[in-house]
């Protein structure tokens, strides 16, 4: 599979609505690029984000009444302006975790900061360091910046 689309903090419902219906909904860890420039690690997840309650109608309670799944990127590095616009491209090599409801802000972010060293771990592996060259992501077959990548994947694939 292989994915590119407009960054956002969301994909847009298209992008979503076109994954693979036995995809495990969760926190993935791969290589991503903006506009085919660097390379960077990446955390992608891939569900309902249940403790933001992502619903198509602000007036439901139920976190899946009217769910929106959301496909969202954090790209480990730091960029100087945000992104409307760009093409970001994604590889994602592994699953790090389901989704999970988080009763306070702070359990999240600790959630988050862990799937971010859970990722740098597994991407700094020899077995995944290889996609980060991978055309798909970086065209001139150029190795990006450590700081910050994108991929998922069931195994080695594309998105």
């Amino acid at each position: 599979m292989k994915y590119d689309c407009k960054m956002s903090t969301n994909y847009p419902e298209s992008v979503v609505d076109n994954l693979p219906k036995d995809m495990p909904l969760g926190v993935y860890y791969g290589w991503g690029s903006v506009d085919d420039g660097e390379v960077y690690k990446m955390t992608l997840s891939v569900g309902w984000n249940l403790y933001y309650k992502n619903t198509k109608s602000l007036w439901s309670l139920s976190p899946f009444k009217n769910a929106t799944k959301s496909m969202e990127t954090y790209l480990m590095h730091t960029f100087n302006d945000d992104f409307y616009g760009p093409k970001l491209k994604v590889v994602m090599l592994g699953y790090i975790r389901p989704m999970k409801d988080f009763s306070y802000l702070d359990e999240l972010v600790k959630a988050i900061e862990n799937d971010i060293y859970v990722a740098k771990r597994k991407l700094n592996q020899t077995v995944n360091l290889k996609y980060k060259t991978n055309n798909f992501v970086s065209p001139s077959g150029e190795k990006g910046n450590e700081e910050a990548d994108i991929t998922k994947t069931d195994g080695p694939s594309l998105i």
